[in-house]
């Protein structure tokens, strides 16, 4: 009940002090001037001082209340507005926080789940490469194996071709022994008919090197020039066909190459003693002279397969085969040879269909062993395309001397010595295949690459040279 008084009082007080204000000082005239009050005329209409007993009961008549203290604060209420409009706007950017962390977990949840699938495939990854490193170690330990092997059965191949070239050394000292008493037969029988013709013998002075057989090729390269003057030779064919021997010529020779022999006036194809200018060196070789007006030196050829061309640096160097057949007729040689003269180059080429092609070549020599048998060629013309230009200016390589471009050893992959470059475009010393298209790991046929490509084997191929 007090309270309800209290709260009663403080309103009426409240709104008569409103009023006074209002009616700024109207109020003091209407009062009478004898009452006790200190509210003066002269006082501030906005300030009244007027005292009041009241009891503890029901209140009438006019109350007064100072307001002054209690009017708000406005710096205050602007400073209250501030912090409540910083403290929305900070819970503006911690709503716009919490909305960024909201996006970002789940960002995260994304990733973690993509880093578990990734995790999973990675280790089946692993498990697959693990898989095939283990695979791939075993295929090397089986290629190291086969690659034993391999070398295992070339180094058996180069023994058998070591004793087989030395029973062809004796199988030649044997020819030429039969040669040489063939020969002095035809002079004892020569010098019977001169003495019944009552005519003087003639004698003369033959070299047991002269007639060495076809199988063996340029062997003894320390035989000194022949003694025998063309003029002095009368030779006449015995009366038994001899084991091994030279065509009846007008002359023994030796001649400086086939074109010297041509012009010497022999005609027939066959082999002949050749010693190049400047040189003691003497080594026989066929002499094709049927062939585009003859005087060509065969300096190799291919034909039955019959020769193995899987050589060393050594073998290439002095020459190997049949001078009748296959052979080869030896770098050394074909130097000397191509230094006398300006020589051009014809590689006669035939298919297993009969089909023949060529290519020549304008010039053609060899550079000596310090250069490794380098190869100069010329200007090519022909129908079997040019496929010997992309191996000018190369050295020769062999099993044993490896000289080429190529990281590896082209005469081992392609089975046979040549002017490999990376690796080859021709090789005409690869292995002689029946038939023509052929299967290999490698592309180590006999093939021109512009006739047939590298995986037809060609069935003969040949190599002449002829001064120009």
């Amino acid at each position: 009940y007090e309270k309800t008084i209290n709260y009663k009082f403080l309103t009426l007080l409240l709104l008569w002090c409103l009023d006074t204000q209002d009616t700024r000082g109207q109020m003091v005239g209407a009062h009478d001037t004898n009452k006790q009050s200190s509210c003066s005329p002269n006082a501030k209409a906005s300030r009244c001082s007027y005292t009041f007993i009241v009891p503890q009961q029901k209140l009438t008549g006019t109350l007064c209340l100072n307001t002054h203290s209690s009017s708000p604060n406005r710096s205050e209420v602007a400073q209250l507005q501030a912090e409540l409009k910083q403290q929305q706007e900070q819970l503006r950017k911690l709503q716009h926080q919490l909305e960024q962390e909201d996006s970002l977990v789940m960002e995260v949840r994304a990733l973690r789940k993509e880093s578990n699938s990734m995790n999973t495939r990675i280790a089946q990854l692993y498990a697959q490469l693990l898989q095939e490193v283990i695979h791939k170690k075993d295929q090397v330990l089986e290629q190291q194996r086969v690659e034993n092997l391999l070398l295992n059965a070339t180094t058996q191949a180069l023994e058998v071709s070591s004793n087989y070239r030395e029973l062809e050394k004796k199988y030649g000292a044997l020819t030429s022994t039969i040669s040489s008493q063939n020969q002095f037969i035809s002079r004892l029988e020569k010098q019977c008919q001169c003495k019944d013709s009552s005519k003087p013998s003639l004698h003369h002075n033959y070299s047991s090197e002269v007639n060495k057989g076809p199988n063996d090729v340029q062997r003894d390269q320390s035989a000194t020039s022949l003694q025998t003057k063309p003029e002095e030779a009368h030779p006449r064919a015995p009366t038994e066909t001899p084991f091994v021997s030279f065509l009846a010529t007008k002359s023994p020779g030796p001649w400086r190459d086939c074109q010297h022999v041509l012009d010497s006036g022999e005609t027939t194809s066959g082999i002949y003693l050749i010693r190049p200018a400047n040189t003691n060196r003497l080594l026989q070789a066929w002499c094709e002279q049927s062939h585009e007006q003859g005087g060509w030196t065969v300096i190799q050829r291919r034909q039955d397969g019959s020769v193995n061309f899987f050589r060393t640096w050594e073998q290439y160097k002095q020459g190997f085969g049949n001078l009748n057949g296959e052979y080869w007729l030896g770098l050394e040689h074909l130097y000397w040879l191509s230094k006398q003269s300006k020589y051009k180059l014809r590689v006669a080429l035939e298919d297993w269909q009969g089909r023949q092609v060529f290519a020549e070549y304008d010039s053609f020599h060899l550079e000596p062993e310090s250069d490794w048998y380098r190869l100069r060629l010329g200007q090519y013309q022909g129908n079997a395309g040019d496929s010997f230009s992309w191996h000018n200016n190369k050295a020769f390589t062999t099993l044993d001397r490896d000289k080429d471009s190529y990281t590896g050893n082209c005469a081992h992959y392609q089975k046979g010595g040549w002017w490999y470059h990376m690796c080859a475009h021709s090789n005409l010393n690869g292995v002689w295949y029946r038939g023509g298209h052929y299967r290999s790991r490698f592309q180590d046929g006999v093939y021109w690459a512009e006739f047939h490509g590298g995986s037809y084997s060609l069935k003969k191929v040949s190599m002449m040279i002829k001064p120009t």
